[in-house]
């Protein structure tokens, strides 16, 4: 089987700061996994072949490093897990991502040191289990962090001074059954979950994506952009393994700021970008900004989370013209990308081909009566997508999402789910009911729109100011990408069917209406689409 795959001695360092130039090559890499594995089960008392992986859960609440990936390796150094949580999370939703994955230790950068702490202490993680990872002094804007606070290199040192720890020992089919990864997904039935990602699911979805690419990677090993958020799912696979595997180098940026994503493309020669359609979208915007680069290298674009206008592929085939634009798909249930586009056969539209090793069914969307669990009877997973086939002039079969049967709204590739905006909406004392749907948004893709009914109280209160009231309570509480950005809309009362339904179609639709009169206004340039930092101190925001 052939997968692009070069030789140690002939890869790149695995990862390396677009900002500060810091690389380790992938000796150096192991021989950190191993000194930082020592130490840290030292500090919590971890036997490397005793107890459940679930008992040895390491979480990481960061912006992008070049130790991202290291420290999750270390987790399953002692076959433990690793949990990579959203750097966007509020101190609320953190502890309650903490509590449920049931965190031995945190591992945290300065700029979120406060969240951190916060919800360590209220999940019952002590302050001496909660680590730094480093981040540049650029990323950092000041932030400071209590000398007792240990960091990762602290610990590395530590472990150099300790025995190695014992080999793991596994029986035949445990990296099939045992996890590697939890990571949070709003899930087909639209209520935050973990999902539990095995060993084999990262090493099986490498060698899918290594083997479909294989037809057309060739020459030296590639450098690839890694600035979207290393805790979303897609980062283990593309970033953390996939590239590593083939010998690739990923360089690494804690956010998207236009400008060092540009400055790095053209200083490391990145030939392939990973992005979301905002990235593409700020691009644009910024035709003139982007134009000072050099970006002739760029061989293609992979993008995925929704979808691209054809009016868009067209300004970004102008802006690009050497870049081929390719789309994928893929969920954080399949453990990860399940098809992509080939460069020989590209389809305006389409997800591309499905991996080898997948299998898809489309069924009807009222043809399915079991539960509404993610997995049917005979094991097949429910994406909750509405999905076509079509053949392209080659004759090649393409995947296309046509919509969503499951009620998510996808913001900057991030999934919102309705049901928990609307369950945390209901809580406040001058909204009776509340509908949230998602409003188009040429740079977001979309926004959550909230349609309220007032209470009796609220009627009595003045509409600017309960307005406010109300984007104030949200945004105390949850995430940027969660917040009422496409507004709040009141009503006398919610459309409802006979049975007493909400009719969430009818609210969608008024807020693609909606979305059509407001396009009319001059659009900014968008130099900066989101940074990861804390929800206290963000500007605008994050994966895949």
């Amino acid at each position: 089987m052939k997968t692009s795959r070069y030789p140690i001695e002939n890869s790149l360092p695995p990862f390396i700061c677009g900002i500060t130039g810091r690389s380790y090559s992938a000796a150096e890499v192991k021989y950190r996994i191993e000194c930082l594995s020592a130490a840290l089960a030292a500090e919590l008392g971890i036997e490397v072949n005793g107890g459940s992986e679930f008992d040895k859960v390491i979480g990481l609440f960061s912006v992008n490093t070049i130790d991202t990936t290291t420290i999750s390796w270390t987790a399953h150094r002692f076959s433990g897990v690793s949990s990579p949580i959203s750097p966007s999370y509020s101190a609320a939703e953190l502890t309650r991502q903490l509590k449920a994955v049931k965190c031995k230790a945190l591992f945290t950068c300065a700029t979120l040191f406060p969240t951190a702490i916060e919800a360590a202490s209220a999940a019952n993680i002590p302050k001496k289990h909660v680590y730094l990872v480093e981040i540049p002094e650029k990323t950092r804007r000041g932030a400071t962090v209590p000398p007792d606070i240990k960091s990762v290199d602290q610990l590395i040192e530590e472990g150099k001074k300790l025995a190695p720890l014992p080999v793991v020992k596994w029986e035949q089919g445990q990296g099939a059954r045992q996890t590697a990864f939890l990571c949070s997904s709003s899930g087909t039935s639209g209520l935050p979950n973990n999902v539990m990602i095995s060993h084999r699911n990262i090493i099986a979805n490498t060698l899918q994506l290594s083997t479909f690419e294989s037809n057309y990677k060739s020459g030296k090993p590639e450098s690839l952009l890694a600035v979207l958020p290393m805790s979303h799912s897609h980062a283990p696979i593309v970033a953390g393994h996939a590239g590593v595997y083939r010998g690739y180098n990923a360089v690494v940026l804690p956010g998207l700021d236009l400008l060092d994503v540009l400055e790095a493309v053209q200083k490391h020669s990145i030939e392939t970008l990973w992005m979301v359609p905002p990235m593409i979208v700020a691009m644009i915007r910024n035709s003139a900004v982007t134009a000072k680069y050099n970006l002739d290298h760029v061989k293609a674009t992979v993008v995925g989370a929704s979808n691209l206008t054809k009016e868009i592929n067209e300004q970004f085939a102008r802006l690009l013209p050497k870049c081929q634009l390719i789309k994928g798909y893929g969920l954080t249930e399949t453990a990860v990308v399940a098809s992509l586009q080939n460069k020989a056969d590209i389809m305006f539209g389409s997800c591309g081909h499905i991996f080898p090793g997948y299998e898809g069914r489309l069924i009807s969307p009222n043809g399915d009566k079991a539960t509404k669990e993610a997995f049917t009877e005979d094991g097949w997973l429910r994406t909750g997508d509405l999905m076509e086939f079509r053949k392209s002039d080659g004759g090649h079969e393409h995947l296309f999402i046509v919509d969503r049967v499951k009620e998510l709204i996808k913001v900057r590739g991030l999934q919102v789910s309705p049901t928990e905006l609307e369950a945390f909406l209901s809580r406040h004392p001058s909204i009776a009911d509340v509908c949230v749907v998602p409003s188009p948004d040429d740079v977001a893709g979309e926004l959550p729109l909230a349609f309220v009914a007032l209470s009796p109280a609220g009627k009595e209160e003045d509409e600017r100011i309960l307005k406010q009231n109300i984007h104030d309570f949200v945004d105390g509480e949850l995430a940027e990408y969660k917040r009422l950005a496409g507004g709040i809309e009141f009503l006398e009362a919610l459309p409802k069917s006979a049975s007493g339904k909400t009719k969430r179609g009818e609210m969608k639709e008024r807020a693609k209406r909606m979305s059509e009169a407001g396009k009319a206004r001059k659009l900014p340039k968008v130099l900066q689409v989101f940074v990861y930092e804390s929800s206290d101190d963000e500007t605008s925001e994050d994966d895949e």
